[in-house]
């Protein structure tokens, strides 16, 4: 794989033997110095690089038009979802559905992976300040619930490197882990990292004052989920 193209798991998440994941990082040597749709153009060889590199290139990819609000999209079959394969006016997404790849960017918010290894049910959902405010990881635990019979007791979830304190005013990424825990998820893990304090690692919104990259998060379930 080229040296440029980077990217990270965690080991949460790896352990897990039903998804496939990734979270982006920097993409040496790419100008991010444009308007958001011209930087994901520019950063779209170097992402499905890394979908090849996960097993996941050949897998449709549902993304969420991200309007820092709490509306959670449902993918129960391919067939459901938008032709354009992003969901818009939401910010998550959850499915039961195989050999799909759900993606989030992130450019200080915090991307949250929940897991349910139970029931083979996943979501990725986009939250910073605002979204978080409005529970939207709760709303997508919620609605893994109603449509996948999913138990906050069986979830795993995975918070990405975001901003935090002193770099923002408030520890967003402190705040999803305590709304997870008041629904009852007993696993949720936490890098600690600070996207605004690791610019060779990663893009910063309010560092680079708009004008930077964005971090992919990747997650999907494996076309062949074995037996738990």
């Amino acid at each position: 794989m080229n040296d440029a193209v980077r990217f990270e798991q965690f080991p949460a998440l790896s352990a897990i033997r039903i998804c496939r994941h990734a979270f982006t990082q920097r993409i040496p040597d790419v100008d991010v110095s444009h308007d958001k749709a011209e930087v994901l153009r520019r950063l779209e060889a170097a992402h499905h690089e890394i979908r090849n590199a996960i097993g996941i290139g050949d897998w449709p990819l549902f993304t969420a038009q991200q309007i820092h609000g709490n509306k959670i999209a449902v993918v129960e079959s391919c067939s459901h979802a938008p032709a354009s394969r992003e969901f818009r006016g939401c910010d998550g997404i959850i499915t039961n559905q195989r050999a799909i790849a759900l993606g989030i960017y992130v450019a200080d918010c915090c991307a949250v992976y929940i897991v349910d290894p139970k029931t083979s049910a996943i979501g990725l959902v986009h939250s910073g300040k605002k979204g978080t405010a409005l529970g939207i990881v709760t709303n997508a635990i919620e609605k893994m619930r109603e449509h996948f019979g999913s138990s906050s007791a069986d979830l795993i979830v995975q918070l990405s490197p975001c901003i935090r304190p002193p770099h923002y005013e408030i520890d967003f990424a402190a705040e999803i882990a305590r709304q997870c825990q008041a629904l009852g998820v007993k696993e949720i893990y936490d890098s600690g990292i600070c996207t605004a304090c690791n610019l060779d690692r990663y893009y910063s919104y309010r560092v680079e004052k708009g004008k930077t990259g964005r971090m992919l998060a990747l997650l999907g379930l494996d076309s062949a989920i074995p037996k738990q």
